[in-house]
């Protein structure tokens, strides 16, 4: 490890030497958008819609200001009622189960997979209550959790399926006829984020609603419209949520790149997985043997409650972590009137004590993840 020498900060994203690559690119389109000072719903949205929709085998793409919007506004148009019970794991993202409840639904929280760290159809179908309208699947970490399954259970019981796919944009699940489908074009209705250090991402905010039904496709771009489908003539309630122009211009060159950034996310996995398998402390990530990976986050579990010490270790030498998620969503106090004090979700509390993710991104070398794990092996020689 002492000859291997980092002259620049190790960082967990990094999004200026991405931005270098296709800095030409990026100049031009942003620029051809100022000239043309169509900023809001310019021609460069309907474009980056179009060829966003072509991408996934999507009928209908829906453009909004960010992720947590198009949660929300996917449940808007699903005509749920106050009360009404949607399924969602607890180790995800806050927002994921934030617009359940701000919508006055009510979040059922339940555990994952100890493998993926995702939900499964025999996990929802134990959840299930005659109040159940709806389940949200999260694609975490840069994989489909086990769709066929889910949305078997779905159909049996009459309920909605929102992917959650802010971290999984370009990934294929493959059914067991062998047919495929991107992920969040699976459910009933997809939804994602572009925050700049997603695989896809803008800079700055942004998020996209999909679906192949077109009454909810029309009912979703109504919503995200002041509920509007006609200029000063409003149907329903709605909200003001958009993309803006710049964004489009932007994430319409990426998608571009966006299986290219996949592919040097899976050389560094690849690179991960081959230096720390044999570990015995480490548990690498699980590749669903339906779905392929994009590696939004390379996730490591460390075993024997060595996650901290790992953690502060790494630090140390200058290599950055993250936990995702160190509090659960039933333990956060936010969602305390939501849940029952007595439930207990062990696999998502031992993988909120025991989860690490390690650096990726699509500009990272050889040199530097040979730092990276040999500082990690290190730790347990």
């Amino acid at each position: 490890m002492h000859n291997i020498e980092i002259t620049d900060k190790i960082q967990m994203v990094d999004l200026k030497t991405q931005y270098r690559r296709i800095k030409t690119e990026i100049n031009e389109a942003i620029i051809e958008v100022i000239e043309s000072a169509a900023f809001i719903n310019g021609p460069k949205v309907k474009e980056f819609q179009a060829n966003l929709e072509a991408y996934l085998g999507v009928k209908h793409v829906i453009p909004c200001a960010n992720g947590t919007d198009a949660l929300q506004i996917a449940l808007m148009a699903l005509g749920l009622k106050p009360g009404d019970e949607v399924i969602v794991p607890s180790f995800t993202y806050v927002a994921t189960a934030e617009v359940i409840a701000l919508l006055q639904l009510k979040p059922i929280m339940v555990d994952v997979r100890s493998d993926t760290f995702d939900i499964s159809a025999e996990i929802i179908e134990k959840a299930i209550t005659p109040k159940t309208k709806a389940i949200v699947p999260v694609h975490l970490f840069g994989q489909c959790c086990e769709m066929e399954g889910i949305l078997s259970v779905a159909e049996r019981h009459n309920l909605f399926v929102i992917e959650d796919n802010a971290q999984a944009i370009g990934s294929d699940y493959t059914f067991k006829n062998g047919s495929s489908k991107k992920a969040g074009t699976i459910g009933h209705i997809g939804t994602t984020s572009f925050y700049p250090a997603k695989n896809l991402g803008a800079y700055g905010d942004g998020g996209a609603i999909f679906t192949n039904d077109k009454a909810l496709s029309e009912q979703i771009r109504m919503i995200a419209n002041h509920g509007q489908s006609k200029k000063y003539y409003h149907s329903v309630i709605g909200c003001n949520s958009r993309l803006d122009s710049i964004q489009a211009a932007i994430l319409d060159i990426k998608l571009k790149y966006l299986d290219d950034y996949a592919h040097r996310r899976n050389k560094v996995a690849d690179y991960y997985d081959s230096a720390l398998k044999e570990l015995n402390g480490i548990q690498i990530p699980y590749r669903h043997e339906n779905s392929n990976h994009v590696f939004h986050q390379y996730t490591i579990l460390v075993k024997n409650g060595k996650r901290d010490a790992l953690r502060q270790y790494l630090n140390e030498r200058g290599i950055p972590t993250m936990i995702y998620y160190p509090v659960p969503l039933n333990k956060q106090k936010a969602f305390e009137h939501y849940v029952d004090k007595a439930l207990k979700l062990p696999v998502t509390e031992m993988l909120c004590d025991s989860v690490l993710s390690l650096p990726i991104h699509t500009e990272t070398n050889d040199g530097l993840l040979k730092f990276i794990t040999e500082a990690v092996k290190s730790f347990y020689d």
